[in-house]
């Protein structure tokens, strides 16, 4: 690049502001601007404060990834995206930060209300379609947080040990999918180490993984301030750090290039990543306003439409005895809870959108019901919670129904810490209690951004709603639903368990200092509970309608490839269903889970209609990660294919047979098993073993079989058929006809 001095070139890898790339304007490199996300636009105008954290510009607070994910409706999260793009267009926003696809490895992590699900199909399959619809409006993603980043506590410093077959499986699982299909503009490195070596500097995530396996072409940035040393990041596979300007950056990479300890190609290669970021931010759909423009009001009204939308299909209905709900307008309605009046509709942090308007579940159910209110408690610690729990409970008693709001403070769960329990206040726990005594039909409607127990109080209330965090439309959204006008449709993104202790993670959650052992490996969320039929409050995939639904006729065929089912709408009304299709795999010497989500599919169905739903499974819909080989391997036997209503609840099931894999070549470092169950050698040995008067000891050969074949033949008294193992590696390897001819010839 004879265009850029050296220091202009180390400038350009370096942020030139909090939220904007540096600028060489002689050469015509222009600044992009990248901003917060993911669930709106978080442009800030004015002055920045040091963790930039402050107001930002009017946007669509659409619900946050918490709630956006119990929709499972890709169509929609695409929608969604596609109007993300529009406003950061129209904001002159270049790179939009999102989405976040880091796997909810324990339901404390602070930061759950950003992040998709437990599972990492789901979590990829949303996050592709978020990409998808960003990316459309010619606005670059940002895939984060890269990788393994699942807590908050110490989340600078924290290393997450993780074995590879984990690591490849659950938590790099979605970044793959997103990336081999929609290639985002960028990826944004985490600030974790992984096993030992900080993200930003850890080569084998970024280059040899990211890279060269699954075909990035992208650019890769830092999370703001997760660079320790640039010229080893550079050299690992980072190209831009963030925020800017760091001077002392800058200076070491020009330091480090003149002293040899840099190459040249690694600072080259990482410019012309954020030179082609440049062109593609002022590309194609350049020319973005920057400001306001004429069409805002009507841009904005549009996507409160789809914000309100997105609400509706986001909440999860978990209990509804007797059919309290939906309600009738003409009932008299006591809405009790301060989150009724004052909703929170987004999580703590980074993340924080300045919603252009705000539909609150008060006013909304007002405009359709005879309402009175009681605030129930208060956010204020210096209120008199006696009183106002005595206020809520005359409001009760007064009326035909009652729509008790509670939930979790935006101080209990937020970025930059982790939460201590699963638990709601003790002052809302106090008055569901007290207001369910008074009025037993009452309908609790949870407003939080990761789950809560339901504990002592569950069997207690008839029904109950989780709306998660809903965005700025979500108290009409809420209200629609509530009164029938919309039916419920979203699934449990994540388990909610009986006891926070349960949870695979308890023990190894949040880690010790500055290391946290993900000893539970694959074992997370449901593939935990189901596996060993540990009982939770309410299954993943878990999610009540106005109407219901069988499944019958479950078929697979193609060699596995194709699975169809057919639904059908056995209720009264309209209504949506998550067809949710599972595979348990045989275990074939290895731990799996129980069941593991492999597709799904919402469909609308009208009350009597049925359709036939369709899924295509590749061969990763059937294998594991083997640490052996390296690599994704199917293992032969008999695969069970479910389909259900959620991870538990299992509709029907259909069986298919796969070969089993090639055996791998063998060698001496193989162990006895290898060769006992290889299809050639495996015969052999079990006649050699009894040719030497084994036959009694049954227990012989599986004694050994852990052995590499290498030290058991450092044994004395082992028979010749054994010590003549080079002909049996060349007849398992088919590397010599002579050597096989020599072997029977002996026999």
């Amino acid at each position: 690049m004879p265009d850029l001095s050296l220091e202009q070139k180390a400038a350009l890898v370096v942020g030139g502001g909090f939220w904007a790339t540096a600028s060489v304007e002689e050469a015509g490199i222009l600044p992009v601007v990248l901003t917060d996300g993911p669930h709106g636009v978080r442009l800030q105008r004015t002055r920045v404060g040091a963790l930039g954290i402050a107001s930002s510009v009017p946007a669509t607070c659409f619900p946050p990834a918490a709630g956006l994910a119990s929709s499972w409706n890709p169509a929609l999260v695409e929608r969604v995206g596609v109007a993300l793009g529009e406003e950061s267009r129209a904001e002159g926003v270049g790179v939009l930060l999102g989405p976040g696809v880091n796997i909810k490895r324990s339901p404390l992590c602070g930061r759950n209300f950003e992040y998709f699900s437990e599972d990492p199909l789901l979590s990829g399959e949303l996050g592709a379609a978020w990409v998808r619809g960003v990316q459309s409006r010619g606005i670059g993603a940002s895939l984060k947080h890269f990788a393994a980043n699942n807590q908050e506590t110490n989340r600078m410093t924290v290393s997450a040990e993780v074995d590879e077959r984990t690591l490849r499986e659950l938590y790099l699982s979605a970044f793959e999918r997103v990336v081999t299909r929609e290639q985002p503009w960028t990826v944004m490195c985490s600030y974790n180490r992984i096993n030992g070596v900080a993200a930003a500097e850890n080569h084998w995530l970024l280059t040899e993984v990211l890279r060269e396996e699954w075909g990035f072409r992208g650019l890769v940035v830092s999370d703001w301030g997760a660079v320790e040393h640039l010229g080893p990041a550079l050299a690992a596979g980072l190209d831009l750090e963030m925020p800017g300007p760091q001077n002392d950056s800058v200076d070491a990479v020009v330091a480090a290039v003149r002293a040899g300890e840099l190459d040249q190609v690694v600072l080259d290669t990482a410019v012309r990543r954020v030179r082609h970021l440049v062109d593609r931010a002022g590309g194609e759909f350049g020319g973005a306003s920057g400001g306001e423009d004429s069409s805002s009001s009507t841009r904005f009204g549009a996507h409160h439409a789809l914000a309100r939308e997105a609400a509706t299909e986001s909440m999860v209905l978990l209990r509804n005895e007797g059919s309290l709900l939906p309600i009738d307008t003409a009932q008299a309605v006591g809405v009790i809870g301060e989150f009724a009046r004052t909703p929170r509709i987004q999580g703590a942090g980074s993340s924080q959108v300045s919603a252009t308007r705000i539909d609150t579940a008060l006013d909304s159910i007002g405009a359709l019901a005879p309402v009175e209110f009681a605030p129930g408690y208060s956010f204020d610690k210096r209120a008199d919670e006696e009183q106002l729990r005595a206020e809520a409970v005359a409001v009760a008693t007064r009326s035909d129904v009652v729509l008790l709001f509670v939930g979790l403070p935006a101080e209990d769960e937020s970025e930059g810490y982790d939460r201590a329990n699963l638990d709601l206040p003790v002052n809302q726990l106090r008055l569901i209690g007290a207001v369910v005594a008074a009025n037993p039909r009452t309908v609790v409607i949870l407003t939080n951004g990761g789950v809560v127990s339901l504990e002592p109080w569950h069997d207690s209330v008839p029904a109950i709603i989780e709306t998660w965090l809903l965005g700025q439309a979500g108290g009409a959204a809420l209200a629609d639903v509530l009164f029938g006008r919309a039916a419920p449709s979203g699934r449990l993104a994540e388990s909610i368990p009986l006891r926070v202790q349960d949870t695979p993670s308890y023990l190894n959650f949040p880690g010790d200092g500055d290391i946290v052992r993900y000893g539970e490996g694959i074992f997370v969320g449901y593939r935990y509970y189901e596996t060993i039929e540990l009982p939770v409050r309410y299954p993943f995939g878990f999610g009540l309608s106005y109407t219901t639904f069988a499944y019958s006729g479950l078929e697979v065929s193609h060699r596995g490839s194709i699975a169809s089912v057919t639904v059908t709408n056995t209720g009264s009304r309209a209504g949506k269903e998550v067809v949710q299709l599972y595979i348990s795999a045989p275990t074939g010497g290895i731990s799996v889970p129980r069941r593991e989500l492999r597709a799904f599919e919402k469909v609308s169905l009208d009350a009597g209609e049925s359709v036939r739903v369709q899924f295509t499974l590749d061969s990763r819909a059937y294998s594991y990660w083997d640490v052996v080989s390296s690599g994704w391997v199917v293992a032969g036997g008999t695969y069970v294919v479910e389909v259900g209503s959620s991870a538990h609840e299992i509709l029907d099931t259909a069986t298919v047979v796969l070969p089993a894999p090639r055996p791998g070549r063998l060698t001496l470092d193989s162990r006895v098993s290898d060769f006992l169950g290889h299809p050639v050698t495996g015969p052999i040995l079990t006649r050699a073993a009894a040719g030497e008067g084994e036959s009694k000891n049954t227990n012989l050969l599986e004694m050994v079989s852990s052995m590499p074949m290498r030290r058991l033949m450092r044994f004395p008294g082992v028979g010749e058929s054994f010590k003549r193992i080079g002909v049996l590696l060349a007849l398992a390897n088919n590397s010599a006809v002579r050597g096989i001819a020599t072997f029977f010839h002996k026999r």
